[in-house]
Formats: C-alpha cells, structure tokens, sequence
C-alpha cells in the first residue's frame, strides 16, 4: 500500500502546528475568564469555585493560608497558566512552606511580570531561602530598582537589608560551624509544627510546643492551638512525647514552652489569653505540674514578652519585650530577684552589644553563667532569625557571634537550648527532609578543629540543604564542653529508701554566702545542682525531723565539664546517728577554723536550736599519713575547736563532748587506696578520711 505524499506532508503540518500551539498556550497567561473556556464550562464552574472559595480564605480577616491553598490547587488543577493563580499559592506557601513558593512565584513573573509590584522581592526570598545567594541579590536589586511607589517603600528597604544578609550568607558559607544536625524523630517530630525545645541542664526532661490535634480547636490562622509536650530520656533515648494536659494546657489559647530552670522544677509559658502575649510560671514541686501562674509588671506589661530564660542559681530572669524604650522590636532585659519583697525587680535592658534595631528573640542563658544564646535578625544574620552567642567576661557580654550554618540556614532558626555540658544543644528549625512543618533538632558541637584532619569530616557537617539524618559513628574529636560541674543524685530516707522531697542549699564556701535554694522531686527525690566553674561550693540537704548532709565541691576556673551523680540517704534525728561535716575548713596541719567553716557551723547551730534536749559529741579524724600521735593530737584539737565556737554562739557547753580519733577510724583504708591507679582518687581517699564529724548522744 502506498501513501499519499501530499496527505502525509499535510498531516505532519497539522501535528507541528497542534504542537506550537499547546507550548504557545503553556507559556501564555490565562486569566480565569469564562470566555476562554466555552469547551470546557462544567469544569470552569467547578474551579472558578475553588478559586473564589480560595479567595475568602485568603482575603478573610484571619487569613488562613493553610485552606486558601488547599482550595487553590484544586483551581491550578484546571489552568495552571493563571498569573495571579499562580502569585497567590507562592503567597500562601511563603507564610507557611516557604521551599515549595519559588515554582508558583516564578510561574507568574513568567506569565505576566506586573502580576504583582512585588513578586520581585518573593522571588528573591524564593532563592535566599534555598541559599543561592546571588540570584537572590539579583532580584532584591531588580525589585529595588522599580519600586518606586509609596506603598513599597518600607519592603524596597526591606530588600536593602535582604541584600546585606545574602552577602553574610556568602561569608559564612565558608566557614561552617563543626556540628551534627540530627532531626530527633517520631518519637518527638511529627507531620505538625514541633518546636520551642526547654531541656534540663542533664538533658533528662525536654518540653517543647507543637501544633497538633490534641489541641482539638483550631486558632484565627487555621492552625491547631499551641500545646505544650514532654518526653523523657532514659538511657541515651528519647521517649516518645505526651501532651503534658492540664493545667498547663488550656483549650481555645496557646500554651508554648519558652524556658525551663536547669533543674528542670520551673517551667516558664507563653499565654496570649490577655491578648497581648505574657510570661508565666509553674513549679513541679510536689510531683505535679502546678497552675501557671503570671509574672509580676516589672516583667509583663502591655505589650508582647515571649521569651524568659533563668538563671543557674533562680536569682536573675532574661526576657524579651518589645515594650517602648527599646534599642529595636524585641528587645532582651533582665530582672533580678528581689529577697524581701519576693517578686522580681525593676527589668533592665542589657544593652545594644546585644540588642539591635531589628528582632531579638529566644533567649537562654546556659548554667555555666557566662554562655547567652539568642536568636536576632540583626547583627550578621544570614536571613530570618539567626542563632548567635555571647560570653560574659568581666561583666561585659561580648560581640555576638553567628553560630553559622549548618546551624543557621536563610530561615528562621530560633530557641536554641544547650545542655550543662556545652556539647548537645536542641533547636527547632523547618529544613527540607523534616518530619514536619518544623522540626526539633539535635546538635553535638564538635568543638576546634585538630591535627589531623577527620578524612571523614565532609560526611560529618551537615549542609543546608540536607541536614545529617541518620546516626553516624561518633568521632574522635568532640567538644572539650563547659566549664562547669553538675550534680545530680536520689535523696531517700536511710532506712525506708523512699524518696524524700528536701531542701538542697548552694553555698559559696569562699564568700560564705547562699547561692541558690532548691528541691528534690517529691515523687523521686531527685535533685539537680549547677555549678559554674570558679567556685568552691558547699552543698546541704535539709529535710524537717532529719539530720542534715553535707558536700564539698571545689570547681576550679577552666576545668571543663563534670558530672557527678552523688545520691544521699537521709538520717532521722535519732541517738546514735552521726553525719560528717564536710564544709568544715582547717589550714593544714593546723586546727584553727577557717572563715569557709561559718556556713556549716551556722547550720549546725540551728539544728541544736531546733532540738534543745539534744546532746553531740564532736569528733576529729585524720588521715594515715604523719605519725599517730600528732594525727591523735591534731585530730582532738580540730574536735574541740568546733566545740569552742558552738560555745561562743550561746549553746551551752553541757550539750557538747569533744574526741580525736586520729587515724584509728578511717572510712577508706590504706589497702584499697594503694589499689587506685590515679593521685586525684587517692588523695580524694584522704581527704574523705580527714573529716569532722558529730554523733547525737541524748534527746
């Protein structure tokens, strides 16, 4: 069978001109007009609907771009070649899923460059958003130079500041900060927005907000309320996150996590139920969560205060404001405990080292004292908030420093959290690959890069782009931490073993001042101490009707992080029992009382206040080193010593016995400390055995 040439050549033509015309109609604006779809009336009708639909949600009072969108697409389904379509979607998703906007905004520059006077400026946060810096400044610069109207003015300078940020960008990219990014998982992430991590300084607790359905009503921007979350870490592990409920969960109001005491027994919460958003406070003192209560006005005003921050020792509140007065939009100020009037004091603003013209948000002050983290969208951001660092030498807090990316990415990056020792820290961030809208993220900081190099460095620092997943075998190299110690421990009864909610008092034993005050978990016993290096601490537990326990701990300036896990068992005041007094201080080979002792020897005096019956012999005890009766001597005169000042203090002399044991009675003996390898565990076996101690002898 042969074919007709001419016929063949006229139905090629046909195809070829079918074909120019649907690429011409792909790259053509089609406004939805009625008129260019008679073939296809029904499904204009159905789309021209959603769009309309879409339209309300959008323009609506309480925009709610989440089911604007929604109903946008289902219009895109049917003509993708709107301009204006096109524009609103990259709105909608800019407000909410900024890495999906830069398709729709290119479309419909693409389709009609004036669909907007100000798609130019999105599609530069289209680019900086995805860290490709330069197109970005191309087109905050081609905006720039066009818009010239009244109402552009303030995004035009905007733009000038997008600018700045995306050449910030381009300086920090190569100098990227030697952490791990690790989204923490479905554990604590979900397809909802997690965010605003508190952690307690041993990492054991996390709270955090999210926007899930447990929150059941949805807010004016069509999202579920915030609601607070926690989970609990057992064994390295994460357990999966519960609604933390009632009362600190209210329906129909957000309720956000913004801070959490290092002891992880304060918990500081956002609530807008005024209207204007405030900083309030629940306690977890007797194994609940109690219900949140509201700053005083030295800290919550009229206007907006979403971040709180406190310190190690409870005594100094860091917060946010944007009230008048201000150096910028929010600013960070601090507030100090007030003693006798029991309410924080006068907030004073910490000045424009820290504070700028723009935003300061998500303020944590670390518990070694000395370390701020914050969020800004000043300094040398990179875009949005970035996350930078201060250090508080001599008083002064030093220059903030861009954390960098990975850490930092062209988005917002708020609320970092770092735990006491100064090598896990949490954030919150949306990065592509998440679980959700935001995630939570866990970040090891790797610390100082040395010789030799890791071959396997690129594999460790995660990118922008794509930030670390997976586990990934732990390095050689690690963060030398803070300087810093923390102390944990279980106090229970010495006979029952049932935890006991008790007193733990931090004592400066230098200056012989308190420090800080605070409680065992009732449901527990577990108690939590910071110590910031420096310091020579003496810790106290004090429960009514017990004996009270004491601890020494010497924190030297640059001595990195420790952990101690000290668990004390409580003794009834009951004849026969006998404690040591660890904070009692002699000069060496001496037995006059050093001016550290008064702290202990002040609570002794108030115990034999409390119990006015009671009768105590004092005793002295050496270490075996020197010879038996000089430690015999020494050890009897240190006992008397003790004896004479509880006499100068008003307790009569009747009530009190002295003794020297010298080195008879030892708590570690000579054979088991020859058995340890290192000097500091041997001469901390010594100092165990050089030790006052007092026994009751009556009631």
């Amino acid at each position: 069978m042969r074919t007709n040439n001419k016929n063949m050549k006229k139905l090629q033509l046909l195809i070829l001109t079918l074909m120019f015309a649907s690429v011409s109609l792909a790259q053509t604006e089609t406004p939805f007009d009625k008129k260019l779809f008679k073939e296809q009336k029904d499904q204009f009708k159905v789309a021209l609907k959603h769009y309309e639909e879409g339209d309300a949600y959008y323009m609506a009072y309480s925009v709610d771009y989440r089911k604007a969108v929604s109903e946008y697409l289902q219009a895109y389904d049917f003509n993708p070649n709107s301009s204006e379509l096109n524009y609103k979607i990259g709105m909608c998703y800019y407000n909410f899923d900024k890495y999906k906007m830069k398709k729709y905004f290119e479309t419909a520059y693409k389709l009609k460059p004036t669909v907007a006077p100000d798609v130019l400026y999105y599609l530069g946060i289209s680019y900086h958003i995805e860290g490709q810096w330069q197109k970005a400044i191309d087109y905050y610069n081609q905006f720039a130079s066009v818009a010239n109207a009244p109402e552009m003015q303030k995004l035009k300078t905007e733009a000038f500041k997008k600018v700045q940020e995306c050449k910030n960008g381009q300086d920090l990219a190569d100098k990227k900060a030697r952490v791990w990014i690790d989204n923490l998982g479905k554990m604590i992430n979900t397809k909802y927005p997690d965010y605003g991590p508190v952690i307690s300084a041993d990492e054991a607790i996390m709270v955090f907000t999210a926007r899930r359905p447990d929150a059941e009503d949805l807010s004016p921007d069509g999202a579920y309320f915030e609601d607070m979350f926690v989970s609990e870490r057992v064994n390295g592990e994460w357990q999966q996150s519960k609604n933390i409920g009632k009362p600190l969960n209210v329906e129909g109001q957000h309720d956000a996590t913004i801070g959490l005491s290092p002891d992880g027994h304060t918990l500081f919460i956002y609530n807008d139920k005024k209207g204007n958003g405030d900083i309030y406070i629940s306690t977890d003192e007797d194994g609940s969560w109690s219900k949140p209560e509201q700053l005083g006005k030295n800290i919550n005003t009229d206007y907006h205060e979403p971040d709180a921050s406190l310190s190690f020792d409870g005594k100094r509140l860091y917060f946010t404001s944007d009230k008048p007065g201000g150096f910028g939009k929010h600013d960070i100020y601090y507030s100090d405990w007030d003693e006798e009037k029991e309410r924080w004091g006068e907030a004073v603003n910490i000045g424009n080292v820290l504070n700028t013209p723009y935003e300061e948000r998500s303020v944590f002050i670390h518990p070694d004292g000395e370390t701020m983290y914050f969020s800004s969208t000043g300094h040398n951001t990179m875009g949005g908030l970035d996350l930078f660092q201060s250090k508080l030498v001599n008083g002064v807090w030093t220059k903030p420093v861009n954390l960098g990316p990975p850490l930092n990415t062209p988005d917002h990056d708020v609320q970092l959290v770092v735990a006491g020792n100064g090598r896990y820290g949490y954030a919150s961030s949306y990065r592509q690959g998440g679980e959700g809208e935001k995630d939570i993220y866990l970040i090891t900081f790797l610390g100082p890069e040395k010789p030799p190099m890791l071959s396997n460095e690129d594999n460790l620092i995660a990118s922008i782009a794509k930030p670390v997943k997976e586990k990934t075998k732990e390095p050689t190299l690690v963060a030398e931490g803070s300087n810093m110690a923390i102390l944990t421990g279980i106090i229970t009864d010495e006979k029952t073993k049932q935890p006991l909610q008790a007193e733990v008092v931090l004592v400066d034993v230098v200056k012989n001042e308190v420090i800080a005050e605070f409680k065992s978990d009732a449901k527990t016993g577990k108690y939590l101490v910071s110590l910031p290096g420096g310091s020579n601490y003496g810790i106290a537990v004090k429960k009514d009707g017990y004996l009270f326990h004491s601890e020494n701990f010497n924190i030297p300036e640059a001595s990195g992080f420790k952990q101690y896990k000290k668990d004390v068992e409580l003794k009834k005041v009951e004849v026969g029992q006998k404690i040591v007094l660890r904070n009692i201080f002699y000069d060496y080979a001496k037995y006059s009382l050093r001016d550290e002792s008064i702290n202990e020897l002040e609570r002794l005096i108030k115990l034999l206040e409390e119990n006015p019956t009671m009768r105590i012999e004092l005793s002295g005890h050496t270490d075996t080193r020197g010879s038996l009766k000089d430690n015999q001597v020494l050890s009897e005169n240190r006992a008397k010593s003790v004896v004479d000042y509880l006499v100068s203090h008003g307790i009569p002399k009747s009530r009190l016995e002295y003794a020297g044991y010298g080195e008879t009675q030892t708590l570690i003996s000579d054979e088991d400390i020859n058995k340890m390898k290192s000097k500091s565990e041997k001469e901390d076996a010594h100092q165990q055995n050089r030790r006052t101690e007092f026994k009751i002898l009556s009631l």
